[in-house]
């Protein structure tokens, strides 16, 4: 598997280089955004990306945006800013998870393996399991989500591991929480933020695609459900 590490500091690219051969993936190299885009059309079948939001040439989060348009790759975003607002805008463009500077590299590497043992998941199975609910037909083997009407909805693999669980139980509601600690598949070391802005961000392509209907429920105070017809 191969994960590509994106920072104009060179240090740190090398230090997680460290820690990520150590593991048994491969490492891609890139020095700002525009490299960084440019190892994703020439470097096949990259698995997980580790990109740095402020760098010359090409942002974090442009990359982000550009890369969404057509590609549904796990991000981890790393920012040295620590307030709610800043995090919740790189989720909010398509980044699958962040890390705060100063981090712990064995930390990085923990989310790295979640997001790509959720991703590898998503992609396991013998035969299709597809699953209907209201104006949505989800694809669990090929992870993909129409509508009735056949227009395709994008989804990242995070988005999508919500849109199936919610789906996959009908009218039961998950805290955020459950949510994170089953689709993340790790203990819940966010906070509920980070899980409200997948599902508004999930929420708005759904909207988008089916001409504004309201496929996933909050239930004030206790968390997210999705109603069967």
């Amino acid at each position: 598997m191969k994960i590509l590490v994106v920072d104009d500091d060179k240090e740190i690219v090398e230090l997680l280089s460290i820690y990520i051969k150590n593991e048994g993936y491969d490492v891609i190299k890139a020095y700002d955004g525009k490299e960084a885009m440019t190892k994703v059309i020439t470097e096949p079948n990259i698995d997980l990306m580790i990109l740095d939001i402020m760098m010359p040439e090409m942002d974090g989060m442009s990359v982000v945006k550009e890369l969404r348009k057509e590609s549904d790759i796990p991000i981890i975003m790393l920012t040295a800013r620590t307030t709610d607002m800043d995090k919740i805008k790189g989720l909010v463009a398509g980044a699958d998870d962040y890390v705060t500077k100063p981090f712990n590299p064995l930390e990085v590497m923990a989310r790295a393996k979640s997001l790509l043992r959720r991703s590898k998941l998503q992609m396991k199975s013998d035969e299709p399991d597809t699953l209907k609910i209201g104006p949505l037909i989800i694809n669990k083997d090929s992870h993909q989500v129409t509508t009735d009407q056949g227009v395709p909805i994008q989804l990242t693999a995070l988005e999508f591991g919500i849109l199936h669980l919610l789906a996959s139980h009908p009218n039961r509601v998950f805290s955020a929480n459950d949510i994170f600690e089953r689709v993340w598949q790790q203990e819940s070391l966010v906070s509920a933020k980070t899980v409200m802005v997948h599902v508004s961000h999930l929420r708005d392509k759904i909207e988008t695609a089916t001409g504004g209907e309201k496929v996933i429920e909050t239930v004030w105070g206790v968390g997210y459900k999705i109603n069967a017809n």
